[in-house]
């Protein structure tokens, strides 16, 4: 049984995300806690949100990476962006580097007054699911 990323019927069909997704037993379940658009030191890497946005997919990637997985497995995002901030131009610039083949991730978005590290604007989480080898 495969990692299931579903569209149903009644709900709002999106290229940008899925509603519902079914990881089978078996699964290996990796959590990326929050990452900011930040350098190894911690520093912002920019004022701009698409460039923080994608710093932020890069720090997630290195995360997944440290697990054994990639962006291409995960199956949900939490994003949280700041009020103030373009989320067109944020989503823009990552768009290309979240795409994959089949249905979309499942993805939560929320705008926030602020974030906790100062200067950032945007903030993500993902939720990866890793089939045994094999199966």
């Amino acid at each position: 049984m495969d990692i299931t990323l579903i569209q149903p019927p009644g709900l709002v069909a999106s290229p940008a995300f899925s509603h519902v997704a079914i990881v089978p037993p078996g699964a290996t379940t990796i959590y990326v806690g929050g990452q900011n658009g930040v350098d190894e030191t911690g520093s912002v890497v920019s004022s701009e949100v698409a460039e923080q946005a994608l710093k932020a997919i890069d720090n997630a990637s290195i995360a997944l990476e440290a697990a054994g997985a990639s962006l291409a497995d995960v199956i949900a995002w939490s994003v949280m962006i700041d009020a103030n901030a373009d989320l067109a131009s944020a989503y823009g610039a990552v768009a290309p580097r979240l795409a994959r083949d089949g249905a979309p991730p499942l993805v939560t978005a929320a705008r926030v007054a602020g974030l906790g590290v100062p200067g950032a604007l945007i903030e993500v989480s993902a939720i990866a699911a890793l089939m045994p080898r094999g199966a």
